[in-house]
């Protein structure tokens, strides 16, 4: 991981040269080695593998879909604001596929 020298923020490869997504500043690459490319990495750890997949292995909620009214969805919890704030449930419907969250 490379930081830009101008505003501190993480530079990303483009064409050969390390460039900052914030100010443009560019600068050489500090090699090759050590760096991830999403494109390279694979998705044998995602567990939603089609969008037919008949269970996701998540755990499922009662919840009714705002989209399709379907009462049953799968769900997940993440910590998306500060420690002394309540997780975010993350939904998506059974039926339909819809996506929605719930701020507890």
């Amino acid at each position: 991981m490379q930081f830009c020298d101008e505003c501190g923020s993480m530079m990303h490869k483009q064409d050969g040269e390390m460039v900052c997504a914030s100010c443009g500043a560019s600068a050489d690459s500090e090699g090759s080695e050590g760096f991830v490319e999403t494109a390279s990495q694979d998705t044998s750890d995602v567990i939603e593998t089609s969008e037919d997949a008949a269970s996701e292995g998540k755990p499922t909620a009662e919840e009714t879909c705002p989209e399709c009214g379907h009462g049953e969805a799968w769900y997940t919890i993440k910590q998306t604001g500060s420690a002394d704030e309540p997780p975010t449930r993350f939904f998506k419907c059974q039926d339909c596929g819809n996506r929605w969250r719930d701020y507890n």
